[in-house]
């Protein structure tokens, strides 16, 4: 197939290229700048230019191609209700060029992008092999720059590797690259109307995975009460202290998906995270 896929140059998106060009697809990767036509260039992949405001863009990428992957997203936390609106114009833009012709269409759920969800999933009564792909909070591998290089930071600056309470709250995690194999497998297999669940450790006590900070780093483990967590971790307060255990077994079985790379803590036990 000839893919298009938005955030393709990005931490996801690269391990997705590099997954879908490897099984033998093209990729008309979307981006805005010339840095991405090279990322683009250096994977086989050809660029498609544009970005998520650009639903013109978006129309003639999705127009032009055998199936979508829709992994981009504007991560302003500072007006996360803009971004939701912003990824709902894209889902129906690419939604209503894809209508039916049967093609595969894949998007990433988000917090709080239901509305997202809901029209990706109502394509399946209009033609469109869509389905919702969603991934443990924890995408880990080298270059993750989200929750867990935020904890060690966090841990550096306070010289304390913190859990909240006791610390078996648990924590689901995936590894890139298994994400990008399932996105891959979605657009070939996933049956229209799919909720599919990218989750290889499905609940992590969070005590373990601060433990492995704190030997890494050399600094104390500790318990802080629910009261210190957003004192301490900021906005990762409340997710830190969250129970989050989540199955993957029913995409497993529905698209024979077998996560083989490390998990969260023996990623973490490489070192990579830490500088070493």
């Amino acid at each position: 197939m000839r893919v298009f896929v938005t955030g393709a140059t990005g931490y996801i998106g690269t391990a997705v290229v590099r997954e879908l060009i490897e099984a033998g697809h093209e990729v008309l990767g979307l981006t805005r700048s010339e840095e991405g036509v090279a990322i683009l260039a250096a994977a086989g992949a050809e660029a498609h230019r544009g970005d998520l405001d650009d639903l013109a863009s978006l129309k003639s990428g999705a127009s032009g191609t055998d199936g979508v992957i829709h992994l981009a997203f504007k991560h302003d936390f500072a007006n996360f209700a803009a971004s939701l609106a912003t990824d709902l114009a894209a889902v129906k833009t690419m939604g209503a060029a894809l209508e039916g012709t049967g093609k595969p269409f894949i998007t990433t759920a988000h917090a709080n992008g239901e509305a997202s969800d809901k029209a990706t999933l109502a394509l399946a009564e209009r033609g469109v092999r869509a389905s919702v792909a969603s991934l443990a909070p924890s995408v880990h591998g080298e270059g993750d720059k989200a929750f867990v290089p935020m904890l060690i930071r966090i841990a550096r600056e306070k010289g304390v590797s913190a859990y909240v309470g006791d610390g078996t709250n648990r924590w689901p995690a995936v590894h890139r690259l298994d994400a990008a194999r399932l996105f891959r497998l979605a657009l070939e297999h996933a049956p229209a109307g799919s909720r599919l669940i990218g989750v290889a450790d499905e609940g992590i006590p969070f005590r373990e995975i601060a433990g492995v900070i704190a030997r890494h780093l050399g600094v104390p483990l500790a318990s802080i009460s629910a009261g210190e967590a957003a004192a301490h971790f900021g906005f990762l307060g409340p997710i830190v202290a969250a129970d989050l255990p989540r199955s993957s077994r029913e995409t497993r079985e529905l698209l024979n998906w077998r996560p083989t790379q490390p998990s969260l803590i023996a990623d973490l036990e490489q070192g990579h995270y830490f500088g070493t």
